[in-house]
């Protein structure tokens, strides 16, 4: 009887050697140790019993033999149609038995170098060489694990002249214990994806799913693992593969479409790291010309974000953002990192600096990163570098899980101890406390970032400008400027048409504020001339923002509890509420004002406690330098508004207070000096007495000499030409000293008056200007507005 013949088409593009010379033992050469894992094999097996025994070949899909043959064990004699037939008829022998396969060596004929013999071995024979991948510099860093342990299981074959592989040799002891069912698939040369597998994964990964959750679904889909027939590291492999694949096309799709924005508008920015012909293992990095003027503006601080993930090849896309005079995001440029070492970000930083016309921003928010922090040091030294401590604490979940759990407290309290202390001292003493209370005292990652407290806890940097409204709530500006348009299924050829549209929805968000705040007017709450001042300066949020605090200063008391010279320090606490105290320091001559609170600092807007010391000593409107441009209706304005008064009685008010604390703040002085003793006490009231006659005789004098419409007011026209014979006759002969006073004084108000039209002058053109640009920005709104109704037509 003839061999029986088994056929086994895997699909691989290709069949066994026909015609070889297998007899020519002379003509051969050796090959040795190919993996087996590296030829797919089956996961779903279909048998045919067709042509009378024989197994034919079936357009890609694998054929075993059916009912008893598909326990078949390989004997000599054996015959298959190729090399691959034997060799997946052998694996698929292992996998019933329970160990994997590998092909240990080849002979070629030296005639045509086909090859003409095969042996295929159980993957654990032989011994592993342990110096074949060591050097001589170095050992090997992670040593893999040893598997050989020379087992003699083998299945040999070889070509016949008639094309047909033939068994020229069987072993079937093995020297270890073989690998029970449900543990087959994690042998090597077992754990192959399936087709329909590849399908339902590309599927599930364009949806964002990662390899956890795909393979969760795999194993319900076939109803455990062992059917699956590969290990998650499989899956992930895949994975990567696929996105390794996409990449590459959607990185040239990304360049194209940079280049073609560029060639649209000169002042489009863009650039790869190195050369672009090298851009698939690049860096890449781009500002559009309203992401290079917005910084401009509000380029004082940035967000730079790497923790947002924002397509399926898990690239990190990076944007730099900040915050408009509405508290919105604003964008200043955005990257794609294929590569995070710290050279890159060094590249990215000078390049985002070199687009943003070189200057370096106050401050920048980052994630807690190594390699950040030093590239920052690098390129921005002089900036105020913080962690974001909205992602510290969501790391905190992560990596105190056990303790979230066993104490339900303790997250508002870490977030109490980090948010609530006003003094570093009080941070210290809270944060000891937390980690003993807690017994955590010993937990890496805490103590880590307790030794990085100056970089992300709001006590330690609030001397330092961020535009944040409050240091315990989460600012806009920290959320994504994209969250809501891309997300972990967007490629790259989805993510700039979702990037415009992003894009687009800020820019509308930003108009309908802008709109908002030059067409309606905020309720005011309050008779002060502040408010109503602040109302019409800062936007509608900065507005409400400053309203608040100037409303809660009604609930606090200031009083005077130290006294050096110019610099007057206050104590301001809420009525009863004397523990809790915020001290402010004042000088009266430059109208400057310092809390312990430090809130203008962190944010631009006056806290309440230095506006509680206005309104006790009688500060009736904002001085201008705590007035940010950044928070104006005008902050894209190039006029400079804000140093200019909002009228003629502003600054009369301004002036006014000005002398008002300057006579108080020396009056005082007087009395502390003469209450001391009765002599001078007499003396103090003395010279009391004699200022009041002097300032009585200035007012009567001063009454005399008031203009009006420009004029100086007398009797009659008759009087003041009578007054300018006199002065010409006084400008001809010797003067007595009065009258030197007296023309002194008249000059003196002459000037006054002059200086005061000046002023005049002055505020009415900085209005026409003030008005310009507000017809300017109103004109742009209603663009902008018809731009999209015409958009929303279309």
């Amino acid at each position: 009887m003839d061999p029986e013949i088994l056929e086994f088409d895997l699909g691989l593009g290709g069949g066994g050697s026909s015609g070889r010379d297998g007899d020519d033992d002379a003509n051969i050469g050796l090959d040795v140790d190919e993996d087996m894992a590296d030829s797919p094999a089956p996961s779903s097996i279909l048998a045919s019993n067709s042509n009378g025994g024989g197994f034919g070949t079936g357009g890609g899909e694998i054929y075993l033999p059916e009912g008893d043959l598909l326990d078949l064990e390989p004997y000599d004699g054996m015959e298959f149609e190729s090399e691959e037939a034997a060799k997946a008829f052998y694996n698929y022998y292992a996998r019933r038995v329970g160990f994997s396969t590998r092909v240990s060596s080849s002979r070629r004929s030296r005639r045509d170098g086909a090859i003409i013999q095969r042996q295929f071995v159980c993957a654990k024979e032989g011994f592993r060489n342990l110096n074949e991948k060591r050097t001589k510099d170095r050992e090997i860093k992670r040593p893999r694990t040893i598997t050989r342990v020379g087992c003699k299981a083998s299945l040999s074959v070889k070509v016949q002249d008639s094309g047909k592989w033939v068994v020229s040799g069987f072993v079937r002891e093995h020297n270890h214990e073989l690998v029970p069912p449900d543990q087959v698939h994690c042998l090597r040369s077992h754990r192959q994806i399936s087709g329909p597998a590849k399908t339902l994964i590309d599927t599930l990964q364009a949806a964002g799913m990662g390899p956890r959750r795909i393979m969760s679904a795999l194993i319900k889909e076939y109803g455990g693992i062992s059917k699956v027939g590969f290990t998650e590291v499989d899956c992930r492999n895949y994975m990567r593969n696929n996105r390794q694949r996409s990449l590459e096309g959607d990185i040239q799709l990304l360049l194209d479409y940079l280049r073609q924005m560029q060639a649209g508008n000169s002042n489009f920015f863009f650039a790869v790291q190195g050369d672009e012909d090298q851009a698939l293992t690049s860096n890449v990095f781009w500002a559009d010309p309203k992401s290079r003027m917005n910084y401009t503006y509000f380029g004082d601080t940035v967000t730079f974000d790497t923790t947002y993930r924002s397509n399926r090849y898990r690239l990190p896309f990076a944007p730099f953002t900040g915050v408009n005079h509405h508290g919105q995001p604003v964008l200043f440029g955005c990257a794609f990192l294929i590569n995070e070492s710290e050279a890159s970000f060094v590249w990215l930083f000078k390049t985002w600096l070199m687009a943003m016309s070189g200057r370096p921003p106050v401050s920048i928010t980052t994630d807690h990163d190594a390699v950040i922090r030093s590239a920052i040091m690098q390129v921005f030294p002089e900036t105020r570098h913080r962690f974001c401590k909205w992602h510290i604490f969501k790391k905190c979940q992560e990596k105190l899980s056990q303790v979230f759990l066993k104490h339900p407290t303790f997250e508002a309290d870490f977030h109490k101890c980090v948010n609530l202390p006003e003094s570093i001292e009080e941070f210290v003493s809270c944060w000891l406390s937390l980690v003993d209370r807690y017994e955590l005292r010993d937990h890496e990652w805490l103590q880590m970032m307790y030794n990085d407290r100056r970089h992300w806890i709001p006590v330690y940097l609030r001397d330092t400008f961020f535009a944040e409204m409050s240091i315990t709530q989460r600012s806009d500006s920290m959320n994504s400027y994209f969250d809501g348009f891309v997300n972990a299924s967007t490629n790259l050829n989805q993510f700039f048409k979702l990037y415009e549209k992003a894009l687009e929805s800020r820019n509308e968000k930003e108009v309908k504020a802008d709109y908002d705040t030059m067409n309606t007017s905020p309720a005011l709450k309050t008779p002060s001339p502040m408010e109503k001042q602040a109302s019409e300066l800062y936007t509608r949020k900065l507005f409400t923002r400053f309203q608040e605090e100037l409303v809660g200063t009604l609930t606090f008391t200031a009083s005077k509890s130290d006294d050096d010279d110019d610099v007057i320090t206050y104590q301001v606490a809420k009525f009863g509420e004397d523990h809790k105290s915020y001290y402010v320091k004042f000088n009266v001559l430059e109208m400057k004002a310092a809390c312990s609170c430090q809130m203008f600092e962190f944010s631009g807007l006056l806290c309440r406690h230095v506006l509680a010391v206005f309104r006790v000593t009688n500060v009736l409107t904002l001085p201008s330098h705590y007035i940010l441009k950044r928070w104006t209706k005008n902050a894209r304005s190039s006029v400079i508004l804000e140093e200019r008064s909002s009228d003629v009685y502003t600054n009369y008010l301004e002036s006014h207070t000005v002398r008002y604390n300057t006579l108080r703040h020396e009056t005082f002085k007087l009395v502390d000096e003469g209450s001391k003793s009765l002599d001078t006490c007499n003396v103090a009231i003395d010279a009391l007495q004699q200022a009041a006659k002097r300032v009585a005789l200035a007012t009567k004098n001063e009454g005399r000499a008031t203009l009006v419409n420009g004029r100086i007011r007398g009797d009659s026209a008759r009087d003041a030409s009578r007054a300018n014979t006199t002065n010409h006759k006084m400008l001809c002969q010797p003067l007595s000293e009065d009258d030197m006073d007296k023309k002194i004084r008249e000059l003196t108000n002459e000037l006054d008056y002059a200086s005061r039209k000046c002023e005049v002058y002055r505020s009415n053109l900085l209005s026409v200007l003030k008005d310009i640009e507000d017809h300017k920005l109103q004109l742009s709104i209603k663009v902008q507005n018809i731009k999209i109704s015409m958009k929303d037509g279309l």
